[in-house]
């Protein structure tokens, strides 16, 4: 067992651990519990009822929050020509191509997402490697491996953000930060939980979605009735 500091255990107390709340209040609870001094992250964690294991039970995907994550994106695009000027005009921090797979072979990582052109990737792929274990490497399923460029940074900078599901059957996502108003990190919920059933696979049998908590960076988690969702 992982033992908690005396403020995590403070915040704990105020957390019924056998109920399940209706979103606007988890989300109070969320901000209420959360003890940093720093404007903190509040979490959403999904765990679904699928077998990870299994090629036609992945879920995989990205959604554009509707009031954004609070946290602006640093975004490389790997593109030539046109579709370069294309990016720099969208507001892409970095465009480029054979430059900058060098710099990363090199250990630059000054960017938190890739966007590339379909041409792009058979030098892209080269990062594999590099890329994919950080989860960075550009997948079609996310929008991020496209010839509309401008779409796909104007949504990343918007506050579009990936999700996975895990080993386990579970989906982190962030929804926005401690500051936001309740009402916002509730629309942004609502926004991920809708996409999520979405790309439920149709392989997927029984409950597909079997808990849903937040939470702040460091606060405890708070289970929310995916019922209130859905109002």
């Amino acid at each position: 067992m992982v033992k908690r500091g005396k403020k995590y255990q403070e915040a704990l107390k105020l957390v019924d651990r056998t109920k399940a709340y209706n979103a606007t209040e988890a989300i109070e609870l969320a901000k209420k519990t959360n003890y940093t001094k720093f404007d903190a992250t509040v979490e959403a964690a999904f765990r679904l009822g699928v077998d990870p294991k299994r090629a036609d039970q992945q879920v995989r995907g990205a959604v554009v929050l509707p009031n954004g994550t609070g946290k602006v994106q640093r975004v490389l695009v790997f593109a030539k020509g046109e579709k370069a000027k294309e990016a720099q005009a969208a507001g892409a921090d970095y465009v480029g191509d054979n430059e900058y797979i060098e710099k990363i072979q090199d250990g630059w990582f000054d960017f938190d997402v890739i966007v590339a052109t379909p041409d792009m990737m058979a030098e892209v792929g080269k990062l594999g490697r590099i890329l994919g274990p950080k989860g960075l490497m550009p997948n079609p399923k996310t929008g991020t491996v496209t010839f509309d460029v401008e779409r796909a940074v104007k949504e990343i900078k918007a506050g579009k953000v990936e999700y996975r599901v895990d080993k386990a059957g579970n989906i982190h996502v962030p929804i926005g930060k401690v500051s936001f108003d309740t009402g916002k990190l509730v629309e942004n919920l609502k926004a991920v939980y809708e996409a999520l059933l979405k790309a439920k696979p149709a392989a997927a049998k029984g409950t597909y979605m079997k808990n849903i908590t937040v939470s702040s960076t460091m606060g405890p988690g708070i289970k929310v009735d995916p019922l209130s969702l859905e109002q």
